[in-house]
């Protein structure tokens, strides 16, 4: 039995026989292409699908085809059933249109005598925020603390952020500046910011939200261990502006994000200085981690670096030796230390 591969080499071959001999007479063809006669016939009745070869008429030799000939003979059909589908899909999206209004309307009746709605299963929540993505029309903001985001979650968000990005909406994102010594990030931040989109970054530490059209709020649930939370979705005016001004607040104190830089010796400066002042405060570890948005392994493995350098024998004792020793940057520090300053 001829393989498909198989079948592909040889088509081509007895093709280019059937060229030089005027016909497909498959005892010439199966010697010069080196086959039986069967897998000639085979052969034949597979060009012949392909419309490379035509019988002839009263003779009935098999001659070959232009294939420019063929494909046309066989887009034809295609074209045909192609352009029937269209028909029925435009039919199909006008009659469906109609009902669009009604539904959009009692949905916003709805929403506006539920302000606020619960969400405890992260797939509801995943389809709210898809479709919201999808009716967004001006702007959408998001928070996403815990540095850099994985190459995973990446792939998902992308390329609805860039069919966004495409039909007009503005998006502004902030992230913790540890997001900056993350490559997929850095890679993420550089497509969709050649789209449009602002991204910048802060030391400070917030809470994760997504604003669509300055209308709707998405607020995760707290995590529980591993588990994916669910999220409140809220629409009421008063709360949605207070979160918005919130965002605003933040974003104006934050820095670009310049995916193409690579400032990470800034970062870990500003990083070490932050970690100082929040030993100084007496924060535990996993606090200190929160706060920074990194994992609590990496936080401490800062804190021994920075209590060995100190030469300090506690984390508690190296903040307060840092502080007595002039090392904790002041503000104006913190800021001439941050990326994009």
């Amino acid at each position: 039995m001829t393989t498909r591969s198989e079948l592909a080499y040889y088509s081509l071959r007895a093709y280019s026989a059937a060229l030089k001999h005027g016909e497909f007479h498959t005892p010439e063809i199966a010697r010069d292409i080196g086959c039986d006669e069967a897998t000639a016939d085979r052969i034949r009745v597979h060009l012949s699908k392909l419309r490379l070869l035509a019988e002839g008429h009263p003779d009935g030799r098999w001659r070959p085809v232009d294939p420019e000939v063929a494909e046309v003979e066989l887009r034809l059909p295609l074209e045909q059933r192609i352009h029937v589908g269209q028909q029925e899909l435009a039919r199909l999206h006008h009659t469906l249109d109609q009902f669009t209004g009604p539904y959009r309307e009692h949905t916003r009746a709805q929403r506006a005598q539920e302000t606020i709605r619960v969400l405890t299963d992260p797939a509801d929540v995943q389809q709210e925020v898809s479709l919201m993505m999808r009716r967004c029309t001006k702007e959408m903001v998001t928070m996403q603390p815990g540095g850099g985001r994985s190459a995973e979650t990446i792939r998902a968000v992308l390329p609805p952020t860039l069919d966004l990005l495409n039909r007009g909406v503005e998006m502004r994102t902030l992230y913790q500046h540890t997001a900056r010594a993350s490559l997929t990030t850095r890679n993420y931040v550089r497509q969709v910011a050649e789209s449009g989109a602002q991204i910048r970054t802060t030391g400070e530490a917030f809470e994760r939200l997504i604003i669509f059209d300055a209308e709707t709020v998405f607020v995760p649930a707290a995590r529980s261990g591993r588990q994916v939370p669910g999220a409140a979705i809220v629409t009421d005016p008063t709360i949605v502006n207070f979160m918005y001004r919130t965002f605003e607040s933040k974003w104006q104190s934050a820095q670009e994000f310049e995916a193409h830089r690579h400032d990470y010796q800034q970062a870990a400066e500003e990083l070490r200085g932050r970690i100082l002042q929040l030993m100084a405060a007496g924060l535990k570890d996993d606090v200190i981690a929160r706060r920074l948005g990194m994992a609590t392994r990496t936080c401490r493995r800062y804190i021994t670096g920075i209590t060995e350098e100190i030469g300090a024998v506690s984390r508690f004792q190296a903040g307060v030796k840092a502080a007595r020793l002039g090392l904790l940057p002041d503000e104006e520090e913190m800021r001439s230390l941050t990326p994009g300053s």
